[in-house]
């Protein structure tokens, strides 16, 4: 059988740019229109009866969440100290703290800095979320899914298919492939437009040869503007055991020509299809 590889989230910016963009979207302090779910927000606030402490503190936090942005984690984490400073009784700037720390590799840091977060609001679903991604980064893949399950529990949340889609990519590295792809399948249904879901969902296909249903996940990718090194090349494979060349090679054609650098276009030049 081919060896396919996993499309994870790239990056631990990408995994969370919905989670910054509620952040710094209005205010972070839950205002009316900020994007925030009633269910992460315990309190909400409109201009003339926020404390003063509480704007000090937001304005901190969206000063953190550009540092985290721009790289410059050590910035980021002082403000996030001065918000906390400012308005302890706050869950938003541990929750930012736990991201920091997640991906500055400080896991046990960032893991009681969720927790911290969930003390003071314990239904805020975003941050359950997080916590899931973290505990699955931990290898704790039981306690991941309770977190995940907890999260699309919610009836308010509004970022499940993200949920169902890291908790399915914990779930194919623990090797639970069947319920990985139910996961993906929920993700998908909630939003077509996910390359990762859609490449997942092709891959654990393509896997278990089921190369007709792969290539309709495949080739949704493919077509748009959101093809990659990695999903050309797993359509290519998909389209050679389908035995369609006309097909195969346009998309040798794109991968060469878009991603002529990448460890894809190499591989396709060697003919190292196995791989």
């Amino acid at each position: 059988m081919m060896k396919l590889r996993v499309l994870q989230s790239i990056s631990l910016t990408a995994l969370l740019g919905w989670t910054l963009a509620l952040l710094v979207a209005g205010g972070v302090a839950g205002c009316a229109g900020s994007g925030v779910s009633a269910s992460s927000t315990p309190e909400t606030f409109t201009d003339s009866d926020e404390p003063e402490s509480r704007k000090r503190a937001d304005n901190r936090l969206k000063l953190a969440v550009l540092y985290f942005q721009d790289g410059k984690n050590n910035f980021a984490l002082d403000e996030v100290k001065q918000a906390i400073l400012i308005d302890p009784s706050w869950f938003q700037p541990y929750w930012m703290r736990g991201l920091i720390q997640m991906k500055t590799g400080d896991l046990p840091q960032a893991e009681a800095s969720f927790q911290k977060a969930l003390s003071i609001n314990p239904n805020s679903s975003d941050v359950k979320h997080n916590y899931g991604v973290l505990l699955c980064k931990m290898k704790r893949p039981a306690d991941a899914m309770r977190m995940f399950s907890a999260a699309l529990a919610d009836p308010n949340y509004g970022q499940r298919s993200k949920t169902w889609q890291e908790q399915g990519i914990c779930q194919m590295n623990s090797g639970q492939l069947a319920e990985a792809e139910n996961s993906f399948t929920r993700s998908y249904q909630l939003d077509a437009s996910n390359p990762i879901t859609g490449y997942n969902l092709a891959y654990l296909l393509a896997q278990r040869g089921d190369w007709v249903r792969a290539q309709f996940y495949a080739r949704r990718i493919n077509n748009s503007e959101r093809a990659s090194a990695e999903s050309l090349w797993l359509g290519i494979k998909i389209e050679r055991s389908l035995g369609l060349r006309e097909a195969q090679s346009q998309l040798e054609s794109q991968l060469l020509k878009r991603f002529a650098q990448s460890k894809e276009a190499l591989a396709l030049e060697r003919g190292a299809f196995d791989e």
